[in-house]
């Protein structure tokens, strides 16, 4: 099993940069595949991106290729998500979820055993 702490959301202006870590506790980090969800007002939980257990496979949402970077320190049992170019539609809370499998092109929420608490992410106009 393992807990799922997210930080690093805030406020920015269209076209700045916000990074969220995602703190997880346990030994066993290293043996889940890694996600980023995100939810906005009104809408379903959505896949953004997802790595796998070593960190040297990756997708992304297409919306999100080329602006957010997804990675993972096993070291720190963290996982990051690097966000430039940030733009209104990106407005949500994220989520960071974990799945004990290395299957990280999963995009169905309901493939993940383990969620954190979400990161509020405000981008205005």
């Amino acid at each position: 099993q393992v807990q799922l702490v997210e930080s690093g959301g805030g406020l920015v202006q269209t076209g700045g940069s916000l990074r969220l870590s995602c703190a997880a506790s346990g030994r066993t980090f290293s043996s889940y595949a890694m996600g980023w969800f995100r939810q906005a007002p009104g809408k379903e939980r959505e896949f953004v991106a997802a790595l796998s257990r070593s960190g040297g496979n990756t997708y992304y949402e297409d919306s999100v290729k080329g602006r957010f970077t997804i990675s993972r320190d096993n070291a720190k049992n963290t996982v990051y998500l690097q966000m430039n170019s940030l733009k209104p539609e990106d407005t949500a809370i994220y989520y960071c979820a974990a799945t004990p499998t290395d299957y990280y092109y999963r995009t169905d929420p309901r493939l993940y055993n383990y969620w954190g608490q979400g990161t509020q992410v405000t981008v205005s106009s």
